[in-house]
């Protein structure tokens, strides 16, 4: 199920959606769940293809659902749907196996972070564009962090102001998020943790604290809280 590129921006952003998200408790896929009666991969594609700068969507839905999860969104935004693989690196393989080579710069995007506000994927995208290699959204810690053994017995305390949490979407320039699948050993769930094992540097931008990772069903009763709030300035 393909979709061609549209010519009114640079960026193919590339969706893994084929999760079983068993934290969430039994049911659908994670990305096919419902929030507020609209799977959370609707709501995800809708806020994707209002960021002027994509050009391309891929979805890499469950096997099974391909056809289906092209037809739930045809009608949001032209997408093009490709089989997703039993892990993350292998659906973020196959949907950017697809992307053309005259799209120089690819997001990776979890449809898990549905409600993300289209400036963080142009603030991102803006960011390889300048001529970083990679680029993640990220928010400050604000937890106190404790470093434990195995036994539950604390060590020590982190120093928190060197942390990050890390969102999506994360950025790169084409050529290198391809070059750190070709070169990754080990299965891996964070692409921008592969092109750091190629030796390349990976840039931060401010993230979001609407782009919150629905795992548990308590995140699913705060993003459907958040969905009440005024819509952010894009």
């Amino acid at each position: 199920m393909t979709a061609q590129p549209s010519a009114r921006g640079d960026v193919a952003v590339v969706v893994p959606a084929a999760g079983a998200g068993l934290r969430l408790g039994p049911g659908a896929p994670k990305a096919l769940r419902l929030l507020e009666g609209e799977p959370l991969l609707v709501h995800a594609v809708r806020r994707i293809a209002a960021a002027p700068s994509v050009a391309m969507i891929v979805i890499a839905a469950p096997p099974a659902d391909v056809d289906a999860v092209h037809t739930l969104l045809a009608e949001i935004a032209p997408v093009t749907v490709v089989a997703g693989g039993a892990e993350r690196q292998e659906s973020v393989a196959a949907a950017l196996a697809v992307v053309p080579p005259e799209l120089g710069i690819v997001l990776v995007h979890d449809a898990a972070r549905c409600l993300t506000p289209v400036s963080v994927f142009e603030r991102v995208a803006a960011t390889v564009r300048d001529g970083a290699d990679a680029v993640i959204p990220v928010l400050p810690v604000v937890d106190t962090i404790k470093e434990v053994d195995d036994e539950e017995t604390v060590l020590g305390t982190v120093d928190r102001s060197a942390l990050r949490a890390v969102q999506t979407p994360q950025g790169f320039r084409a050529s290198v998020l391809r070059a750190a699948h070709a070169a990754a050993a080990d299965s891996h769930t964070d692409d921008a943790g592969a092109v750091e094992k190629l030796g390349l540097p990976v840039r931060c931008v401010p993230g979001s604290d609407l782009a919150l990772k629905i795992t548990r069903p308590i995140d699913m009763a705060v993003a459907a809280h958040l969905l009440t709030l005024p819509a952010p300035p894009s």
